[in-house]
């Protein structure tokens, strides 16, 4: 018979009101313990890069620790209630400051992967012991078929939970600190609860102090998240910050130094105001010089308006369709007056059509053909994107340039990273264009690589409007040499199924970044 075993001891004085405070509590463990879960493997892929390698290693560590926290359970043999109540304020303090710790830690501490594991075995020990103990609770008060039922239902649907609330509602709304604290609340209420449900049938005046300190560190770490993100930016990137913004996609920073304005995305320098021109001339003039008459120009990429700036700055361009994956980013270089006068408020010129989009999807839907094609992209540091630079993208978008066009790639540096950077000629050969490679030198970066790309071989002959602040006729032929440190060497082709880029960039600048 499936019966319920008689309750025995303290769970015999329980109140029956405890079943469905336990069951409920199922729910918001299984929520946060996921929660907690996301933030770390999330945090590991802004601050570490390769989000694959992050979110394996992270999610593999959280189940590796969550074993030990199960086969530990077996060792509490008394106190069920009580060491479950522990359990929960304990992960409500080292979840709930996770996120905050963590972006704390990252520009002090030596190396940051101990501190990140250390933390993810901690609270995967902790969440482990959860459901167990639960289990162990609940014995007395339902059938055995009846519990793994419940109990299962409850620790999925919680889940279930946390994976949508987290990308489409905590992130963008709440940001990674808030988070944090927020589900650190909800796991020291689960304790809370239990222990006003308990108050007349054992002491707890050490556990509510308990409870209620963590409680009190939480609220004040809530209100005193914005100061704890700058504190850590200012920190990690050792200049001010005067914007900061998490969206779905990535984490947008800018900074300011005196003159110098810089852009980070997820902690990976974009551009310096300083030096940005010679980026930017380097990167758009070799391909419309090259180019009779560039009516119609695509850019992928460059939500900051600023490749959109020298391509407007062409008379000769009707219009430029730019595609750029996060609306928040060109929606900052939009409508913040300074940075509208670093682009110089390309991205609200009658000339251009803003299409926030993943390009790797939109660029097999689209069918319009373009003279040029700029690829501004930031570096593949991981496979979302490194997707962007594979044989199978770029034959897409060699379908979309026109017969006679040229486009160019943004391509990493061909000093530090030399395999990598002719990797991306190789996998833009492979996708039947003549590739073509140059560089320039730009103080913020050093040697950096593009790519130009065409139906026909990419020429010498170029022709380039007057007063530009860096590039001459003469300086951009020099662009195409290549000293022997730099020089074209074997290189396997980028394709989705080995994304053979994203593993030799990681390897070559971890190498350069010691």
């Amino acid at each position: 018979m499936d019966d319920v075993p008689p309750a025995t001891g303290e769970d015999a004085k329980a109140p029956a009101s405890l079943a469905v405070i336990l069951l409920v509590s199922v729910l918001v463990v299984a929520t946060c313990g996921l929660i907690y879960e996301l933030l770390a493997g999330t945090l590991a892929s802004y601050l570490l890069g390769d989000s694959v390698t992050q979110f394996s290693t992270v999610i593999g560590t959280y189940l590796f620790a969550m074993g030990v926290g199960s086969w530990l359970s077996r060792h509490v043999r008394r106190d069920e209630l009580g060491v479950f109540v522990r359990v929960e304020i304990l992960i409500a303090a080292l979840g709930g400051w996770s996120a905050a710790g963590l972006f704390l830690l990252f520009p002090i501490v030596e190396d940051f992967r101990i501190a990140l594991y250390a933390l993810v075995l901690a609270i995967g020990v902790m969440v482990g012991l959860e459901i167990p103990l639960l289990i162990r609770i609940l014995r007395h008060r339902f059938a055995f078929r009846e519990l793994v039922s419940n109990v299962l239902t409850y620790d999925y649907v919680g889940a279930l939970i946390a994976s949508l609330l987290f990308p489409l509602v905590l992130v963008p709304r709440l940001g990674m600190i808030r988070t944090g604290f927020v589900f650190g609340l909800a796991n020291v209420g689960v304790a809370l609860a239990l222990l006003f449900a308990l108050r007349g049938t054992r002491r707890i005046g050490g556990d509510l102090a308990a409870a209620l300190a963590v409680v009190a560190s939480l609220i004040a770490g809530l209100v005193l998240a914005d100061r704890i993100q700058r504190w850590s930016e200012v920190a990690f990137y050792n200049e001010p910050v005067i914007y900061a913004r998490s969206t779905p996609y990535q984490r947008i920073v800018l900074t300011r130094r005196g003159d110098d304005m810089r852009l980070y995305l997820n902690g990976n320098l974009q551009f310096s105001t300083r030096d940005e021109y010679r980026y930017h001339e380097a990167l758009v003039w070799p391909v419309l010089g090259r180019v009779a008459d560039p009516q119609s120009v695509l850019i992928l990429g460059g939500g900051d308006g600023l490749a959109a700036r020298e391509v407007l700055s062409d008379a000769r361009v009707r219009h430029v369709t730019l595609v750029d994956l996060d609306p928040e980013m060109t929606r900052l270089f939009r409508d913040t007056p300074q940075l509208v006068a670093l682009n110089r408020a390309s991205l609200s010129s009658p000339r251009i059509t803003v299409v926030n989009a993943d390009a790797f999807r939109w660029v097999r839907q689209a069918r319009d053909r373009y003279d040029a094609v700029i690829v501004d992209f930031p570096d593949p540091t991981e496979f979302s994107l490194g997707k962007l630079y594979t044989e199978s993208f770029y034959r897409e978008v060699a379908r979309l340039l026109a017969p006679a066009g040229v486009m160019t790639v943004q391509s990493t540096s061909p000093l530090v990273a030399p395999r990598s950077y002719w990797t991306v000629a190789s996998t833009l050969e492979a996708a039947g264009l003549f590739a073509r490679g140059y560089h320039a030198y730009v103080p913020s970066f050093g040697e950096w690589g593009f790519t130009l790309a065409a139906h026909h071989p990419p020429g010498d002959a170029v022709t380039l409007p007057a007063r530009m602040r860096f590039l001459t006729p003469a300086s951009e032929r020099a662009m195409f040499d290549f000293p022997p440190d730099m020089a074209r060497r074997p290189t396997p082709v980028n394709r989705l199924d080995n994304q053979a880029l994203v593993r030799s960039f990681a390897l070559e600048w971890g190498r350069y970044d010691g």
